[in-house]
């Protein structure tokens, strides 16, 4: 029996991100966590005729605790958008619930920004004295998503967007991702190198893009929560026993020295945290920074 856990379940990325793990046959029990109209999210995905059992808390009789009880992997989209400093209080106390109640739980962030939200979890991990290097991951696999779907577009050929793999590394913020278009596993087109440039631009601030779309009303909600469970599938996936898998995330460093000897010898300079591919297996989680 596997038990997932959406903090902020009822929000932008939380409701579309509950839906497809409601339909997400490795999840046997989901658990939906946010400050209001959780049990109307839960009962509305209770009528899918989909095997997981669904229950919606609100922060009242330790609703929170009662969340994460039993907790196998906890994701956490809570927080409000675009607003940087404003996340950082509510990924803290959602992290602290985490290390009381299910301290090891598989933790995805995706609360924005992931390049501050993962080392405040980590922090507050740390505190409790329950940090496991190996359990938490900042979510960024949008990046890699977008990429994948741009340059099926530069193909043209949108069903290719799936089997594009365009590898991205750094982090999960502006300038900070980085494109890896030479590995990619499709190659791009004859194209100039303002094209290129404007590629990769596109990727590093395709939010932007959905913000101007949605003229400021929002941001990117729904491919964020198909992302999010993207990558939650593959930890569920090594939950469930599976070896070999490899995904991008942004992580502590810790949980893999010697790729982070790597990293340092490659940047020139010692860094905590980096987004990369990783490879994932079966508990105890076989973790690999793949450079």
């Amino acid at each position: 029996m596997v038990k997932a856990v959406v903090l902020g379940a009822a929000g932008g990325i939380g409701q579309p991100l509950s839906l497809l793990l409601k339909a997400n046959p490795l999840v046997d029990e989901l658990s939906l966590y946010d400050i209001v109209a959780t049990p109307g999210v839960a009962a509305d995905l209770s009528h899918i005729s989909t095997p997981a059992k669904v229950e919606g808390y609100l922060p009242e009789n330790d609703g929170l605790a009662k969340t994460l009880k039993g907790a196998d992997i906890v994701i956490i989209p809570a927080g409000l958008p675009r607003k940087p400093g404003k996340n950082t209080s509510i990924v803290r106390d959602l992290a602290t619930g985490v290390a009381t109640v299910s301290p090891k739980a598989f933790i995805l962030v995706i609360s924005n920004p992931v390049n501050s939200t993962v080392p405040i979890v980590v922090e507050t991990l740390k505190k409790h004295g329950v940090f496991d290097p190996k359990r938490v991951f900042g979510v960024t696999t949008l990046d890699v998503v977008r990429a994948s779907t741009f340059v099926a577009e530069k193909r043209g050929d949108l069903a290719l967007a799936k089997e594009v793999v365009v590898p991205v590394v750094g982090g999960h913020s502006g300038v900070t991702i980085v494109p890896l278009l030479s590995q990619a596993s499709h190659t791009l087109p004859s194209i100039s190198t303002e094209e290129y440039d404007a590629l990769v631009k596109r990727i590093q601030f395709g939010g932007d893009e959905v913000v101007q779309a949605k003229q400021g009303a929002g941001s990117a909600t729904l491919s964020m929560a198909y992302a999010g469970a993207e990558f939650a599938t593959k930890v569920l996936r090594a939950i469930k026993g599976e070896k070999g898998i490899v995904a991008p995330t942004y992580v502590s460093l810790a949980a893999d020295p010697h790729g982070a000897a790597l990293l340092t010898k490659e940047l020139g300079e010692e860094i905590a945290y980096f987004s990369a591919n990783v490879t994932l297996g079966v508990r105890p989680f076989v973790f690999g920074i793949l450079v």
